[in-house]
């Protein structure tokens, strides 16, 4: 059992899903015990741009005054509603060193961020999303602004991959005492019939499981079977060379950029 509480970090770019990542931050602690805390970052070149020294360094601290009223309009509100304390910070500089920057003096156990809304071609859509999966080898929570967690309320939990390798996230067991029954685990496979299997499993209670055969067509019907079963947290499994699915990186991005779903995606590590 962890003796601290855990440390749970919304990353935001104070644009309209900010209400629902904090929704499902919230959500979050409020189950595991943690802590949640608020970082924003603002490019130099979103405040100023061809303006003399003088003048930019007035339109700076005029922009510092702006940022932290509109982080706490978003924070206390939450907080309020709620009752979850947040604290929160910002930065102006490059967007990728100030993150990278904070994870390393912060430490977090989770990140949380929200999905971008408008970019379907994209292969994640949102550059800061690619950062983090690429650089952070911890667990991260990305939130559908459509399909959010809600404080208080029970979890219809989905489970990507190998089951019992997501059992193992530290706080599985508070997770699973806050989802309605059956779980629902999602295996894809080199091949399958995809006929729903029913098991006992005294770690995850009732489980059915679902299992995809691996093809062009599958991230669709995946998301399809979502839909249908009402889930609004998917745990996906993104330990690397897990001999046990055929989900490779490339699945991943796919994941998260095609489905109209919450996610909690699990710390990287290699199983050998």
């Amino acid at each position: 059992m962890k003796n601290n509480k855990y440390k749970i970090l919304v990353l935001s770019d104070l644009k309209e899903n900010t209400t629902e990542i904090l929704k499902s931050s919230v959500s979050l602690a409020k189950i595991i015990g943690g802590e949640v805390k608020f970082f924003h970052v603002k490019k130099p070149t979103d405040v100023v741009e061809r303006e003399s020294q003088l003048s930019a360094f007035r339109t700076i601290n005029e922009q510092h005054t702006v940022t932290k009223k509109g982080i706490e309009k978003f924070v206390d509100s939450a907080s309020k509603a709620y009752g979850v304390a947040i604290d929160y910070s910002y930065a102006f500089g490059n967007v990728k060193n100030e993150i990278k920057q904070y994870i390393k003096e912060n430490q977090p156990d989770v990140i949380v961020l929200g999905k971008r809304k408008s970019m379907p071609i994209s292969l994640i859509g949102d550059k800061v999303i690619n950062f983090i999966l690429k650089k952070y080898d911890g667990m991260v929570m990305i939130v559908d602004d459509k399909n959010t967690l809600e404080p208080n309320k029970k979890l219809s939990i989905g489970l990507l991959s190998d089951a019992e390798q997501l059992i193992n996230v530290a706080f599985a067991d508070d997770l699973i005492k806050q989802t309605d029954e059956p779980l629902k685990s999602f295996r894809i496979v080199n091949s399958s019939n995809n006929t729903p299997i029913e098991t006992d499993n005294p770690a995850t209670k009732k489980t059915v499981e679902y299992v995809f055969e691996h093809n062009d067509n599958t991230i669709s019907n995946l998301s399809n079977y979502l839909s249908k079963s009402s889930i609004n947290l998917l745990c996906v499994d993104r330990s690397v060379n897990n001999g046990n699915t055929a989900l490779i990186k490339s699945d991943i991005k796919n994941i998260v950029n095609k489905i109209n779903v919450s996610m909690l995606l699990t710390a990287r590590y290699v199983n050998n």
